[in-house]
């Protein structure tokens, strides 16, 4: 498993944004995360050793932009560069997570047809809205694997309707931080049942820092958030 950001920054997009972990560590360091740019990484997936061979090993997965928006505009004149890379290094897998859905069409490669097999496009929405504003964009565009992520899931969200063969599984999630919004678990399962009826696979990923269950708020430390998760055992997989 490997990082890859090339660019850095991004820009407050829509209502999950609203505590954004990056702006909250950025705002720490005296960072402007609004200000884009390029990194010392750009070229990390074809970077090779002394020995001549590739530093990222054949068969990772590379999670890609994790500290940014792969289709943020400031990006679009680098995404060319990238696209080309992801293409050279196709024993790997790469992974983005995107608000920016509507996007996906700047500065596709001429060779990306029905997409790379190497790519996975994950969206991310947080309440009924913006599901109903992403998904459909997602399901209709050129792309082999397709990810919807729910962190932070902010309110009960109804995605049956777009839920079949073409979406790889859905991951949801809360807020971490000391002043989030809370995750209802109710949200949590309902999303799951959905899964389940259209054999979809499911995960849930982390609770959040305030977590309700069974009409019971509790403040959940960050470092139980993921392992608490599991321990929920209800992730589904077809």
């Amino acid at each position: 498993m490997a990082a890859w950001n090339p660019w850095r920054g991004c820009h407050k997009k829509s209502e999950g944004c609203k505590n954004c972990y990056i702006h909250r560590a950025n705002s720490r360091k005296g960072i402007n995360t609004d200000i884009i740019y390029k990194t010392e990484e750009f070229y990390k997936p074809i970077e090779k050793n002394n020995k001549g061979n590739y530093k990222i090993k054949s068969g990772q997965t590379v999670f890609l932009c994790f500290n940014s928006d792969f289709l943020i505009e400031e990006a679009d004149e680098w995404r060319k560069e990238v696209w080309n890379m992801i293409r050279i290094r196709n024993d790997l897998n790469f992974m983005f997570i995107t608000k920016r859905i509507e996007r996906f069409m700047i500065g596709l490669p001429d060779d990306f047809d029905y997409g790379y097999d190497n790519i996975t496009v994950s969206i991310s929405v947080e309440n009924q809205q913006r599901a109903d504003e992403r998904i459909p964009i997602l399901k209709e565009l050129p792309i082999k694997h397709k990810l919807i992520i729910i962190q932070p899931m902010l309110e009960k969200i109804d995605i049956s309707d777009y839920l079949d063969n073409s979406i790889d599984g859905v991951v949801v999630g809360g807020e971490s931080g000391s002043k989030v919004r809370p995750l209802n678990y109710e949200w949590v399962l309902n999303i799951r049942e959905q899964c389940i009826k259209k054999n979809v696979n499911f995960t849930f990923r982390q609770l959040g820092s305030t977590f309700i269950k069974d009409g019971i708020t509790f403040k959940v430390k960050k470092q139980h958030l993921c392992s608490q998760a599991r321990k929920a055992n209800i992730n589904f997989s077809k």
